[in-house]
């Protein structure tokens, strides 16, 4: 647990900033500000569509009576891909952008199901039902 604490509180903000200053150093200060101010609005537009989007297909698994399973892990990658575009840094605008274009979130959606059903056959996560 403190390693993953570790890679996300001091390891992605040092790869961040490295990444900020190469490309600084390359393009200008200014030019570098000017991309992450874009990619923070084109990423903050993709997240508000696609969420509602996804709102949407939640309802419509809702009203057909089906368990919205899949359409929830649709949201929850938006989610997380917006409030990665809220980051400054090209590493994170990356991947939340990567994660709000439906066909790669397919891929994260994929990967994510193989890890829950691993930590679940494993008995490393156990889900009780009281109704």
């Amino acid at each position: 647990m403190f390693i993953r604490l570790f890679i996300l509180f001091a390891l992605i903000p040092i790869i961040e900033l490295y990444l900020l200053i190469k490309v600084g150093g390359m393009i200008g200060a200014l030019n570098t500000v000017v991309i992450i101010l874009f990619t923070a609005t084109a990423g903050a537009y993709l997240a508000k569509s696609q969420g509602f989007a996804v709102l949407k297909k939640i309802n419509d698994a809702v009203s057909e009576g089906r368990p919205p399973a899949a359409e929830l892990m649709d949201g929850l990658f938006v989610l997380i891909g917006g409030f990665m575009l809220l980051t400054p840094g090209f590493l994170t605008d990356f991947l939340g952008l990567s994660m709000l274009i439906p066909p790669v979130r397919t891929i994260y959606k994929k990967i994510a199901a193989k890890i829950f059903k691993h930590k679940i056959n494993t008995g490393e996560w156990n889900f009780r039902l009281f109704g």
